[in-house]
This record gives C-alpha cells, structure tokens and sequence, in this order.
C-alpha cells in the first residue's frame, strides 16, 4: 500500500504530493511554527520537513506501540501521543518534549485516545472508556484532573477544542447516526452540528475560527475503516452546508487528528493507494 502526504491549499482549491512512500504514514499534525508535519508509522513518530521532505524519526524513548492519536501543542513545547507498550492493549496518553525523549504518563485511567489540546495549552481533550461506555473526557495538566464531558449511549470520538476554547467538537452517534456535535467544556449545550445519511468522523475546527474541517463516509460506513472511497468535507464553523473539497481512497489515518497550517489556509491529509 503506497501512501502520499498532501497538502490541500484552500485558496487555490489544488493539492501538493509533499512526500510519496511506500510506508503507511498517517494521521499528520502541522507544527506550530508552520515548518513540519508530524506523523506516524510502524509504531513511532516521524517528522516531515516541508522544505526538505523525509521521514525523520522523533525518539520516544521505549515507547514504540503508538497509533495516530498524536498532537503538537499550541506553542510547540509538547508532544501529545497514545501508546499502549505498558498497558497492553488498552491506549494510554503521555505527554514528551517536542525533540523527543522519554514520554510520561498523563492519564491514569484507560483507555484514553488523544485528539486536542486547548489554544491556552493547559488542557488535553480525548476519547475514553469508562465504566463500559465511549466519552469525551479533559484533563487538566496541572494536577492531572480528569473531567468527563459527555459519554454514555453511543459512541463518542475525535474531540477538538475551537480556537476560542468555548467549544469542544466531536462525532457520535448519539442521535442515531454519526454525525458531528459540539458542546462546551463544562458538559453543557450539546448541539447536532450535521445530519444526513452520510458518516461524519473527526472535526477539525481551523485556528482562524472560521471554518470545520471533517471525513465524510459513504451511507452504511460502520466505525471508521481505512480503505474506503471517503470524501473531505468543510463547513461553517458556526453550522450550515458543507462543501466537498476532495474525494480520495483512505478513511483511518487520512485525517484523525488536527492538521491545519497555523495561518489557517492550508491543511495535511493522508491519501492513499492499492499496489498494483
């Protein structure tokens, strides 16, 4: 399977191939400081270069379980990321320094699935399990405090603070389907935020506020799978009708956790392609 790392740009509506590999990259965050992309593959993190495109390898120590729940923070001094060597299977969340290093352990409980962290940088939001039932949950860095904002009936994933903090976006099937909702750190003033027969997954608010970025499956998609005909969706940050930017082969790894260039203009995905 051959994996490209794009780059959609927004202004122009086209797309630019920043590396081609035969390795199964996925889930890219762009760095605060706009100069690389970081992914994962084989269990590890590698950072992209956009003026000089490789995999570069990023040392996280013995921790080489990782999946595509991963994160870069808002001033660039951590690294967010899911691992599961000291826990089985069950994802757990450590937090490293940007150069690499030896993560330490932030949640207690799992498992627990990275997918934001809060424009101030004190806060993590991400997908859990608790007591038998899918969540959203936060917890503050400082002391460690995990918050539950909503769980229960459903399934609850790929939560994203907007660039305010005044909202957490995430996709459930709480109303039946998935689609994507919104609501506020503290629990309240849940809001369907689409609806339709298609399956929305992983909102990705933009930093300029304006505008959520989002994977589209096709109608009777179950979960989220790689390998699917998929489409990358943006609609107003505030609600309304979304526009089909691309149609592209992925699904699982394609878009899972914030990808947006700081200046909001352009975005990273990961497409894919079946080997000949």
């Amino acid at each position: 399977m051959r994996a490209s790392l794009e780059i959609f740009d927004l202004d122009s509506g086209t797309t630019q191939v920043l590396l081609d590999t035969d390795r199964h990259v996925e889930a890219p965050n762009w760095s605060p400081d706009g100069s690389y992309l970081l992914v994962n593959a084989d269990g590890g993190l590698f950072r992209v270069s956009l003026a000089r495109p490789a995999l570069v390898p990023v040392d996280t120590g013995r921790h080489l379980r990782l999946n595509n729940d991963h994160g870069i923070s808002p001033t660039g001094w951590a690294i967010a990321l899911s691992d599961k060597t000291d826990t089985g299977d069950k994802s757990c969340i450590y937090l490293m320094d940007t150069d690499g290093g030896a993560p330490v352990r932030v949640t207690d409980k799992v498992p627990s699935w990275y997918h934001g962290w809060s424009p101030d940088g004190a806060t993590i939001t991400y997908t859990c399990v608790r007591d038998g039932a899918f969540g959203i949950a936060t917890l503050r860095l400082e002391d460690r405090r995990e918050t539950l904002v909503v769980g229960g009936g459903g399934h609850y994933d790929g939560p994203d603070f907007t660039p305010d903090g005044r909202w957490i976006w995430f996709n459930s099937d709480r109303g039946g389907s998935m689609d994507l909702w919104r609501i506020r750190p503290d629990g309240r003033g849940a809001q369907q935020m689409t609806e339709g027969d298609r399956i929305e997954w992983f909102p990705h608010p933009s930093p300029d506020g304006a505008h959520v970025l989002y994977l589209s499956y096709p109608p009777g998609t179950e979960n989220h799978p790689f390998g699917r005909q998929v489409e990358l969706r943006l609609m107003p940050a505030g609600g309304g009708a979304p526009r089909i930017l691309l149609a592209l082969y992925g699904g699982q790894g394609t878009l899972n956790v914030p990808c947006w260039s700081p200046d909001s203009r352009r975005f990273a995905f990961v497409r894919y392609f079946e080997n000949d």
